[in-house]
């Protein structure tokens, strides 16, 4: 090949490179991937926060309980979400495997077995709201027991796509070890 400025080599436009510039299709995969596990984690973060807010002004009294109620009894093991999504976070820099199947089953055990309970523990309450109208925690002057049902479902909605997308970036790490190993 000529330098950039020179003559060509003869029988070649200059285009017979771009078959090796291609990126291979696990490590696009890859990028992508972590991108939206990343927006995924930080949709966490902020209901996270909401939850949390919630929590420092149900217990320091700062408003009435008749506008912000106290918080449910799923939301405190659910603040321990929070580091599920901090290991996937550090399993990104170097693909560390193990890092990211620590947060794959902590994300199990600290923020969907939180939701699953959660569930369970307002469904009396929400049963009571279906059928007799009847609510006594507020939050804003909604139901607290339909405001925190949206956001168990929003939650769960978040940690699942989550684990989906973990697990297919976990699938395409493997991939490319498994093709250095071949090498």
């Amino acid at each position: 090949m000529a330098s950039r400025g020179g003559p060509r080599a003869t029988g070649t436009d200059g285009s017979d490179f771009q078959h090796r510039e291609r990126v291979a299709s696990h490590y696009q995969m890859s990028v992508t991937l972590k991108s939206e596990i990343k927006k995924l984690i930080y949709t966490h973060v902020c209901i996270w926060l909401l939850l949390l807010a919630q929590m420092c002004v149900g217990h320091l009294k700062l408003l009435p309980h008749d506008q912000v109620a106290m918080p449910y009894q799923w939301e405190y093991p659910y603040l321990l979400s929070i580091l599920p999504s901090l290991l996937g976070l550090l399993s990104f820099p170097r693909n560390n495997i193990s890092y990211l199947v620590l947060s794959m089953i902590s994300t199990g055990l600290f923020s969907m077995a939180p939701l699953i309970y959660g569930a369970m523990e307002m469904f009396p309450m929400a049963q009571q709201l279906y059928r007799h109208g009847k609510a006594y925690r507020f939050i804003f002057g909604f139901s607290a027991v339909s405001v925190m049902y949206l956001v168990v479902v929003v939650a769960a909605q978040v940690h699942g796509w989550q684990l989906y997308y973990s697990k297919k970036l976990l699938d395409s790490w493997f991939t490319s070890t498994q093709e250095k190993k071949k090498k």
